[in-house]
């Protein structure tokens, strides 16, 4: 089997635009590459599009998250259906932050592709994790690790869903699903650790940035065309026309006049 890569490096020339893009595997599972040009280095990262991203599956479980949630459930049969006593150690912490880690590096590509229904569900993945951990690890410092990332992880799922949202021509929803988000990451718990208030910062200035561009690219309703036209022809003291178009927007606000 060769193992110089040079050939797919020729073929695929790195462009920081276009870096990422999605391939069949010889396992005929879909995988996404990413090509890399640091200085000396240059090469191609690939990860699974579904499941975890490096295709591995802890203790027969498609996430390690899911054994986890699996080892709960089967306390709380042999507690009486209680979760009190329930656990994680500091190893599966780090287990999970580990795969928390990976899922994040798919979604964050995945964004780029435009790939919105992944990255809503790799988003929503690792808020259960985030919430798992928070719940049941056995140390503060690892129940909280995972909380100074609130606002970039509620802002990314939401982006993904206000896009999705946009290009099935539901303007109006798009825009409330930036504004919800961003009433929601400015109504978090502080968490006092640096990342989260970087993070929070930055996060609502992308959200004002999303919501400006869906407002100017959504297109005009038929209120907006109208008054539009009407101020057009104050303008141009086009008078009549100025009347007319003040009686179809009375007649669109209020059908029984």
């Amino acid at each position: 089997m060769p193992h110089d890569i040079d050939h797919i490096l020729r073929e695929w020339e790195y462009d920081p635009q276009a870096n990422v893009r999605r391939i069949w595997g010889e396992d005929g599972a879909q995988k996404l590459q990413v090509r890399v040009d640091q200085g000396a280095f240059q090469g191609i990262m690939q990860l699974n599009l579904d499941g975890r991203p490096d295709g591995k599956r802890p203790y027969g479980f498609e996430f390690a998250l899911d054994y986890h949630r699996e080892a709960l459930e089967k306390y709380r049969q042999n507690h009486g259906g209680q979760p009190e006593g329930f656990s994680l150690d500091h190893p599966a912490c780090q287990e999970l932050f580990d795969e928390g880690a990976r899922v994040y590096g798919r979604y964050v590509f995945l964004l780029q592709l435009k790939d919105y229904p992944r990255v809503i569900r790799d988003t929503e993945r690792n808020m259960g994790l985030f919430r798992f951990v928070n719940t049941h690890a056995e140390t503060e410092e690892d129940r909280n690790n995972l909380e100074r990332w609130w606002p970039y992880i509620l802002r990314i799922n939401a982006t993904a869903r206000a896009l999705k949202t946009f290009q099935e021509k539901q303007y109006a929803t798009a825009l409330e699903i930036a504004a919800a988000a961003r009433i929601q990451i400015e109504q978090l718990p502080e968490v006092q650790a640096e990342e989260f208030f970087v993070e929070k910062e930055r996060s609502l200035q992308a959200l004002d940035e999303l919501a400006e561009e869906l407002t100017r690219n959504r297109p005009l309703s038929e209120e907006e065309l109208l008054q539009h036209e009407l101020q057009e022809a104050i303008a141009q003291e086009q008078f009549e026309r100025a009347a007319a178009l003040r009686d179809q927007l009375r007649q669109l606000r209020d059908p029984r006049e």
